[in-house]
């Protein structure tokens, strides 16, 4: 599960209630309230389409930004702002002229873009909405580019300009990638590993599935969707061997899809482990290119069934990060590619759980060594490890507030990583590899400063790299610049201007853990009123709302502008702030966080007079749409009113690795399973409640949301249920992108009701 906002969502269908005489939830308040006296509402109904129709703003942007090695050219993707589908586009350094190299209509020619059930499954994992051009790939010398495009495959000589289609035959190909060298290709195709020789379109099978259970070369559901790995085969860095998965799915439930408005339609069937039951069989082969029978890698498959990483780098020998089905336990091995032997660098343990980290390992360039991530002493560190796993130096301290690595550079020894002590920023830092004279960390060069996002994308050599911002001053940039940092160029964005920027502040909470927290108000803002107050909420693990790229705030500032306060907190569970802040949710998922965010909103209302803590609504998607019920049946002291979107019913019903990793297996932790469940506290909800769910969720499934709804109407419990037909956990369409967001304005006005003076 990763993070979704509800724009991911659609709306296509009449609301269904289901109802009781009983119920009081609907029933007008009779308390004395306060006269209405509230300013005109800015919010602009032109604003939500131009929003939905640019994709949050996004369309026009640059995107999947590449250098060549030597830095003299950049490219990437980019759209028209009101599009969808992609071209793919370079820019020279050297003259900061940008030109185009290939459009989805050059190859397409009228026709329309056809994918794979396949591979719209893993764009789906990967929450691509892309069309047209949404991938490609350089070669490692960067003479040549790789276009995947309707089920075909085309290669660019990047100089001329001069398109070659690679042959077709053999099955829609699915996740294509370059040898080392630039002249072979490697593809998946209906399940097999196939490589093609560019020059010749020559084409040779490595693999044959044993059975229909059986691929090869794909990564399976849960490394996509719980471990963010996408590949299933890499490339020996000599080219002549190729690493693959086989994923055996015998045994694993299958769970099905079906289209409720095609009755005729075949439902789709998807292998789908569930907690404590029979998970996917992972081995790794290795092939060599010219064919023949593979070697297959040993290690402990029973001890250690989950394969999260895999890499296979230059001087380095080929290797694995493998885990324990409990999570407790990571193992790095390196492998003897003849042989398929293995050998252990290292061990990660904890007795909550690990996380991973699909930046690492990363070998240096001369292989005696490699950088590590880990959080053994209380929060992320980088480290730097020798050729046998040993521990050299930590790199970075506790304290950095280390997120990612971006870059290294092998020639003068630094690594570019992103890190802040403040959770929600996030800053570039160049740092050495080398030891101060005290043998401590050495201190951590600051490259960027601006409150905001920060990222990076380097050239091989590190004489070029564009740096992106999202700042807290509303800019959306997309700079390259010199190794030194010297800006000499930008990639330019199409992309349309909102005409507003948001009205937020973010805060530091005087609570018991001094949780972060934002606030966007109207825009016309009057202190003299009081105003309802809309929670908009995720609280769940991997993922952060409190950030400091301002664009991310202009939705709620257009629901805010409707008369509401829009308010925001990240308390425990979420990332960014510590291994114990983290791992306080292990066992149950919603004590710690339904705490947090109460008493994160009861220090809002303590500090900012101008909240009416009496009108407080909730909503999310996701993990947010999950804790909005349980919110709304567990705390209707505090939240009046609540919108859920594709929520986690029941995590019996959830897959393993997400599941496991945080509640353990049902049979070890049954009372967690009780407590994090929505439906034991069905017969608890009295307040307004909406339910929204897209019927082709293949991630948080359907099922989900009509467990819930009948759970409700069996305690005669009222509530709306907006089924979204043939939608999936992510499906950007503007016209109900624009509905949907109306629609639960609309709920919280009737519910929550308009600002009021001051008492």
């Amino acid at each position: 599960m990763r993070f979704l906002t509800l724009t991911a969502a659609c709306l296509t269908a009449a609301s269904l209630a289901a109802c009781s005489s009983s119920d009081r939830s609907r029933e007008p308040r009779t308390d004395a309230e306060p006269a209405v006296l509230a300013p005109p509402k800015l919010a602009d109904p032109a604003f939500l389409e131009q929003y939905a129709e640019t994709f949050r703003f996004r369309l026009g942007r640059p995107s999947k930004i590449a250098l060549t090695p030597k830095g003299d050219a950049v490219l990437f993707l980019r759209s028209s702002p009101r599009s969808f589908v992609n071209d793919l586009w370079s820019f020279d350094p050297a003259t900061g002229e940008e030109r185009r190299l290939l459009t989805a209509e050059e190859i397409l020619q009228g026709g329309a873009e056809r994918l794979s059930a396949e591979e719209l499954a893993r764009r789906e994992r990967m929450r691509q909405a892309a069309r047209g051009i949404a991938s490609f790939q350089l070669s490692k010398d960067g003479e040549r580019i790789l276009v995947p495009l309707s089920e075909r495959l085309f290669v660019i000589e990047r100089r001329t300009g001069k398109v070659k289609e690679l042959p077709a035959e053999g099955g829609s190909p699915s996740d294509p990638r370059f040898s080392p060298d630039g002249q072979k290709v490697a593809v998946v195709r209906d399940g097999d590993l196939w490589v093609i020789e560019v020059e010749s379109g020559n084409q040779r099978r490595l693999t044959t599935r044993s059975s229909p259970t059986v691929t090869n070369g794909l990564a399976e559901f849960v490394a996509q969707e719980e471990m963010d790995r996408f590949e299933g085969y890499w490339w020996s860095p000599g080219g002549k061997l190729i690493a693959f998965e086989e994923a055996d799915t015998q045994g694993v439930e299958n769970a099905y899809i079906a289209d409720p408005t095609k009755p005729q339609a075949e439902p789709q069937s998807w292998p789908y482990p569930r907690p404590g039951k029979q998970n996917v069989s992972v081995r790794l082969g290795i092939a060599p290119v010219t064919g023949g029978k593979p070697v297959w890698v040993s290690w402990d498959r029973d001890r250690y069934p989950y394969l999260a990483k895999v890499t296979w780098q230059e001087e380095a020998p080929l290797s694995l990060l493998v885990q324990n089905r409990a999570q407790t336990e990571s193992v790095l091995l390196a492998v003897q590619a003849s042989t398929g032997e293995t050998r252990t660098l290292l061990t990660e343990k904890d007795s909550a759980w690990v996380n991973l980290d699909q930046d690492v390992p990363r070998w240096l360039p001369d292989g005696e060594g490699f950088l590590w991530t880990t959080e053994r002493n209380g929060a992320w560190q980088l480290e730097l490890h020798d050729r046998d796993g040993g521990l050299v130096r930590a790199l970075t301290a506790p304290d950095l507030g280390y997120r990612r690595l971006l870059a290294v550079d092998g020639k003068r020894k630094t690594a570019i990583v992103a890190a802040s002590p403040n959770a929600t920023e996030r800053q570039l830092y160049q740092v050495s590899l080398g030891a101060s004279e005290s043998g401590a960390p050495s201190e951590p060069k600051a490259l960027t400063t601006d409150p905001g996002e920060h990222d990076a994308t380097f050239a091989a050599d590190h004489s070029l790299y564009v740096h992106t911002l999202s700042s807290l001053a509303g800019e959306q940039r997309f700079t390259v610049r010199r190794g030194d940092g010297h800006p000499f160029g930008e990639l330019r964005s199409v992309a349309e201007a909102p005409a507003f920027l948001p009205n937020l502040e973010l805060v530091e909470l005087a609570s018991e853990h001094a949780m972060r927290a934002a606030l966007v108000r109207p825009r016309n803002f009057d202190p003299k009123l009081r105003y309802p107050v809309i929670v908009y909420v995720y609280a769940g693990p991997h993922a952060q709302v409190v950030t400091a790229a301002r664009e991310k705030w202009l939705l709620q500032q257009w629901i805010a502008d409707h008369g509401f306060v829009v308010v925001s907190v990240d308390g425990r569970g979420t990332p960014a702030r510590g291994r114990a802040w983290e791992r306080a949710i292990h066992g149950n998922l919603i004590d710690v966080p339904l705490a947090d965010q109460v008493a994160g909103l009861k220090a809002l209302g303590a500090r900012f007079p101008e909240l009416d803590m009496e009108r407080v609504g909730i909503y999310g998607w996701s993990f947010g749409g999950y804790f909005s019920s349980m919110a709304a049946m567990q705390r209707p002291d505090v939240y009046k009113a609540a919108v859920a979107g594709a929520p986690v019913a029941d995590w019996l019903d959830y897959d393993t690795h997400y599941t496991e990793r945080y509640l353990g297996l049902p049979q070890a932790n049954p009372e967690g399973y009780r407590k994090s469940s929505v439906l034991s506290y069905a017969s608890e909800l009295s307040r307004p409640f909406l339910l929204i769910h897209g019927t082709a969720d293949d991630n948080v499934y359907f099922a989900h949301a009509l467990k819930m709804s009948d759970a409700l109407f069996r305690a005669g419990k009222r509530h709306d249920f907006l089924p979204l037909a043939g939608f999936t956990h992510m499906v950007p369409d503007p016209l109900v992108t624009t509905r949907l967001y109306t629609r639960i304005t609309s709920f919280f006005e009737e519910h929550l009701g308009a600002p009021v003076a001051q008492p």
